[in-house]
């Protein structure tokens, strides 16, 4: 099964260097990265850059589009103002068939800020205690997946330090 998992770091570079332990830890066959994209907010920018890993061809990888489309509307979309905005409700609304609902722009909107960066992660098959070794310190947090609550409530036990 494939996972979509938003972890937010603390720091604007946080989700780069996670992304630089994925990519090793996909190597070791401890994880499989279908597809990633970095959200990194520098304190001193009115909006966040945005960057989907290019190196991923995987069967399952997404396109440029869907990523693009999605960091639209949590990140710019509400700057835009109401003509797109009806449009961005017909696009959010299909979205939601994929666990992508108004709950989750919401939350990673308001988590995601000035100052901080986040990993947008699907993944499959991942040995989650050589993951969690891997990132012991760098404090993530999970801030939406869209797992099973049971499954959520272990991943983030085994994250929580």
């Amino acid at each position: 099964m494939t996972t979509l998992t938003v972890w937010k770091f603390t720091t604007p570079d946080g989700a780069e260097l996670a992304e630089e332990k994925l990519l090793a830890l996909q190597k070791q066959d401890l994880v499989t990265v279908v597809d990633a994209a970095v959200v990194a907010w520098p304190e001193d920018r009115k909006k966040p850059r945005t960057k989907e890993l290019n190196n991923l061809t995987g069967v399952g990888a997404l396109s440029g589009t869907f990523w693009g489309m999605l960091f639209g509307l949590i990140f710019f979309i509400p700057l835009i103002g109401a003509a797109i905005g009806a449009a961005a409700g017909a696009l959010a609304g299909s979205l939601s068939d994929v666990g992508i609902d108004d709950d989750f722009i919401d939350e990673v909107r308001r988590e995601v800020t000035p100052g901080t960066s986040a990993l947008f992660l699907m993944s499959t098959g991942a040995v989650v205690d050589r993951v969690h070794e891997a990132f012991s310190g760098t404090q993530a947090q999970l801030i939406r997946t869209n797992l099973s609550k049971d499954e959520e409530a272990k991943l983030r036990e085994v994250f929580a330090d």
